[in-house]
């Protein structure tokens, strides 16, 4: 197995290409069979490949590279991302609101799916997991999370989040046959009143 670098000109122009290839016979003829094009690949990461293959019998020379190797565990991301594209189908995107105060609410709910614990375990799943990343998060603490349930409370004694889904479509149009609290009215879209006033106007 080797790579093979050819280049190529074409009016002109000449381009490269990295093939990773396997040499075997055929009925006594040599034939190369393309494991797969590294053409897209960096340069350094093909060199390593080339590096690693010529050395396959005794990878051991290459040890002396430990030395310089740093390892990291980076953030998590799987767990957040499928969650929130579950959060997504269900409209919980649209009933909290693109705010931070709509993202960190979102946040709470998936931290609990998570691992169920408080505000403080809250904050340190975000620190391992990619919250901030995948959910476009700004930094937070305990007492953000904290602030934010008043934050909850209040948009929820207004009635957008328990009657928002009902009345309306996740395109941000209303629904042909609305609840019958009539809690939103209708000259106003979903998306115009995700983040409320508090105390509520009278009559809104």
């Amino acid at each position: 197995m080797r790579i093979d670098t050819i280049h190529k000109t074409v009016n002109g122009k000449t381009y490269t290409s990295h093939l990773l290839r396997h040499a075997y016979r055929d009925h006594g003829k040599v034939r190369h069979r393309t494991i797969a094009n590294l053409t897209g690949y960096p340069e350094e990461e093909i060199a390593a490949i080339r590096l690693a293959l010529q050395h396959k019998g005794d990878l051991t020379q290459l040890a002396s590279l430990r030395e310089n190797l740093v390892l990291k565990q980076g953030l998590s991301v799987g767990a957040v991302f499928t969650l929130n594209a579950v959060a997504k189908r269900l409209g919980l995107h649209h009933a909290l609101g693109n705010s931070q105060d709509g993202k960190r609410a979102l946040w709470q709910v998936l931290a609990r799916v998570i691992n169920q614990g408080s505000r403080l375990s809250a904050v340190r799943l975000a620190a391992s997991h990619a919250a901030c990343d995948v959910l476009a998060l700004d930094a937070f603490d305990e007492d953000d999370l904290y602030a934010n349930l008043d934050w909850l409370a209040c948009v929820t004694c207004c009635g957008v989040i328990r009657n928002g889904p009902r009345n309306w479509r996740r395109d941000g149009r209303r629904n042909s046959r609305p609840s019958s609290s009539g809690a939103l009215s209708k000259t106003r879209t979903w998306r115009s009143i995700r983040e409320p006033r508090w105390p509520p106007r009278s009559g809104g």
